[in-house]
């Protein structure tokens, strides 16, 4: 049985502790109790339905945080077995917080790129807890690069809650290596999807995600600025993010009806880490779908497309309204 829940999933929790419970008594004593077990699951998934199917913005957040949530890594075992990892940027060190290199994804050859967490403290010290820094946005780049030079897709999965903002990280000029990571994304020859798979932070997430094709999660975010880092400079209290994560417009469905996502992947019932494998099939499916429609573009077509899609991102219309003149005053005599 799971047993991480959050604080919204209590009730569900208990429902299947109670399950749990039946089911041992049963087993133990050899007293029918199936009926009741039959009854309680019944109760079990219509409040689940009812519970995810009204989540608010910022539960959408923590489960995207969720620690069991499937990574990187994680899809990259499913959708691409051959996965051949790559190191370095050739200049400095090994990021471990983003991994990358060539694979094949159904029968197609890809570069696959994307940041990393932990799932527990000593994995997340190695990973530094997804949080890349310019030489892991550095090796992307030149895995980037290769991928133009075989004229192969490149894939890239997003979860982080931003890039580093440490002094280390700002000496080696962070606020460079993500810039630079946009201007040649636009400039790439070949197909490239980014697929938001958990929190899609800040310029941390923008730094992979320069895409023809975005696409997003169900229970994933994507916002200029973490919640919490948005009500820490609003309000001056992190503990106003529920309210920032309304504000920021920040869940899959809302960046849909924007235009920014150009497809929501749908979550298995509780979320994606219910069942992994599910989770995998589901943004597979809707890899594959744009690989198949990209595929068949050339260089030049696949960079205007890009380019006008961000163009396009932020631009609305503003009618102005008119208003009427009060009326003279009357002159005194």
């Amino acid at each position: 049985m799971f047993e991480n829940y959050l604080e919204f999933e209590t009730p569900l929790a208990e429902l299947q502790n109670k399950i749990a419970e039946l089911e041992k008594f049963s087993a133990t004593s050899g007293i029918d109790v199936s009926s009741e077990i039959k009854a309680l699951s019944a109760k079990l998934k219509n409040m689940t339905c009812e519970i995810y199917s009204n989540l608010t913005p910022w539960q959408k957040v923590l489960l995207s945080r969720h620690p069991a949530r499937p990574y990187t890594l994680d899809y990259v075992a499913r959708l691409c077995p051959d996965f051949m990892e790559l190191s370095g940027d050739r200049r400095y060190s090994d990021d471990k917080a983003i991994v990358g290199g060539p694979a094949t994804f159904r029968g197609r050859k890809v570069m696959v790129i994307g940041t990393q967490k932990g799932r527990d403290m000593k994995e997340n010290v190695y990973r530094n807890f997804g949080w890349p820094q310019p030489e892991g946005y550095r090796k992307a780049l030149r895995l980037m690069r290769l991928a133009n030079q075989a004229g192969i897709p490149l894939l890239t999965f997003i979860d982080t809650p931003g890039a580093y903002p440490g002094i280390g990280s700002e000496e080696r000029h962070i606020a460079e290596a993500i810039a630079v990571n946009l201007r040649e994304m636009f400039n790439l020859n070949v197909p490239v999807i980014a697929s938001i798979i958990g929190e899609g932070g800040s310029g941390g997430a923008i730094g992979l995600g320069v895409g023809n094709r975005i696409l997003i999660m169900e229970n994933a975010y994507y916002s200029v600025i973490t919640p919490e880092g948005c009500a820490a400079i609003l309000w001056k209290d992190r503990k106003f993010a529920p309210q920032a994560a309304d504000a920021l417009q920040l869940t899959a469905a809302k960046l849909k009806e924007l235009g920014i996502a150009d497809a929501v992947v749908p979550e298995p019932e509780g979320g994606a880490h219910r069942n992994c494998d599910e989770a995998a099939k589901k943004l597979g499916d809707a890899i594959a779908a744009q690989l198949e429609v990209l595929c068949g573009k050339d260089g030049e077509t696949l960079k205007a497309e890009r380019y006008e899609k961000f163009r396009a991102i932020g631009c609305f219309e503003t009618v102005p309204v008119q208003q009427e003149l009060p009326e003279p005053a009357a002159e005194s005599k």
